[in-house]
């Protein structure tokens, strides 16, 4: 969700040149917020955050009135109520948030069958075949206004452009609730302007590098020998960086996308520093990334540790295995290796994760040895007997007592049901 306040917004009002943009990026416009505001309409025009307040609760979307106090979503909720203090809070409401994400894209693949969803409230769409029956690209975009805010009352912000960067910059800059048509003639005239953070790739440390090198607009960046950016920030980041400030993004609208990561993390209400109570938690989301790979017909190949201490201070840890794995087994032990060298020492953890990268299908060919082959045969009679009893009905013996109140999560990515019976357990 974009962080934009709608300070600097800018909208295609006259006719434009639209034969070369094909691409369209559609982004609801603080759709969390616009939902909710669908059933409480009393709250329309003040500052509105979604999000929770208990403990280290963060806000997962905050409406233009509170960005323009300096509130935007991941923000502690502590710190979004400093800086607006008159903000409403509401709780979310995903399984609704949902829905209305569902009707959005359906709006969306009646118009082109090409649509890519970024998340649950913006995607890529190509209009190049659907011309003939929609209209140039820049009427399709005011359809898809007119028919999103007709048929759900939400809002959406639309950029029209001849690649999906340009484009996703274009509805950044058109929010809320505009369009913003960016001419295949005039794309460096529109990115050299912007700050080098408008560039894919640039976050807080790499702007920084490139400050410091006097770079401070995109065009800066695109006049600057490629052997001095490659010095400056890598040759991978360098030649990326390089190609997107001249406005050169080759990359096709997706309609199948793969999951190049799956993963959990969880931040603790309290800071934890008992090795086995980091060790558990661990042990708790590598079972979700297990269910999740197998759920999704995929092996990793690496496995990656996120750790953030009390200071906010951020490591990872990387370990690639000899045979990829879909094993909760093996993920939870690669991520317990590294973790004896980062915690102890009275160090504060504040969250833990892990993650499951380089995926690959779990049909491609058969592993030289398959060193899980009994721990995987045990989860997949777990995951049936999930499937049919519920989550919840079983799980790891190390997770069945109760959990230490310091290590209770205040986000996850899975929620935890046990039945009135209690959970059965296994390792």
């Amino acid at each position: 969700m974009s962080k934009q306040d709608g300070s600097s917004r800018q909208v295609t009002i006259a006719p434009v040149d639209d034969s070369g943009t094909p691409i369209l990026h559609v982004d609801m416009d603080a759709f969390f917020v616009s939902v909710e505001l669908l059933r409480r309409p009393e709250l329309r025009g003040r500052p509105v955050l979604v999000g929770g307040t208990a403990g280290r609760g963060v806000v997962a979307a905050a409406s233009y009135e509170a960005r323009r106090f300096g509130v935007n979503s991941a923000m502690p909720m502590s710190l979004a109520l400093q800086r607006c203090p008159n903000a409403v809070v509401l709780r979310g409401d995903h399984r609704r948030y949902s829905e209305y994400s569902e009707r959005v894209m359906t709006i969306f693949r009646e118009l082109t069958p090409l649509v890519e969803p970024l998340s649950i409230d913006e995607a890529f769409l190509d209009v190049s075949g659907a011309r003939r029956l929609h209209g140039s690209p820049a009427e399709i975009a005011w359809t898809i206004r007119r028919r999103v805010h007709d048929e759900t009352g939400l809002t959406c912000s639309v950029g029209v452009a001849a690649s999906k960067y340009v484009a996703k910059v274009a509805s950044s800059r058109a929010k809320p609730d505009g369009m913003l048509v960016v001419p295949a003639s005039e794309t460096t005239a529109f990115l050299h302007p912007l700050p080098v953070s408008a560039l894919w790739g640039v976050g807080r440390v790499t702007e920084e590098s490139l400050l410091k090198l006097g770079l401070r607009t995109v065009g800066d960046v695109a006049q600057m020998p490629e052997e001095a950016l490659t010095r400056a920030v890598g040759p991978a980041l360098a030649a990326r960086l390089a190609r997107l400030a001249n406005g050169i993004d080759p990359r096709d609208v997706e309609t199948r996308r793969t999951e190049k990561s799956i993963g959990h993390e969880t931040t603790f209400h309290h800071d934890l520093v008992a090795h086995d109570e980091i060790a558990r938690e661990l042990l708790r989301l590598a079972t979700d990334v297990g269910v999740r790979l197998r759920r999704a017909g995929v092996l990793a190949r690496t496995v990656t540790l996120k750790l953030r201490y009390g200071d906010f201070t951020t490591v990872t840890r990387s370990r690639t295995l000899a045979e990829p794995t879909d094993v909760a087994r093996r993920i939870y032990e690669e991520a317990l290796v590294p973790l004896g060298d980062l915690v102890g020492d009275g160090r504060r953890v504040r969250l833990i994760g892990v993650r499951a990268e380089q995926l690959r299908p779990a049909g491609d060919g058969a592993p030289l040895w398959d060193p899980d082959e009994e721990w995987r045969d045990a989860e997949r009679t777990i995951d049936e007997v999930v499937r049919r009893f519920g989550r919840g009905a079983v799980r790891p013996a190390a997770l069945v007592r109760p959990a230490v109140e310091s290590a209770a999560p205040t986000v996850r990515d899975a929620t935890e049901e046990h039945p009135p019976t209690g959970p059965r357990s296994f390792w």
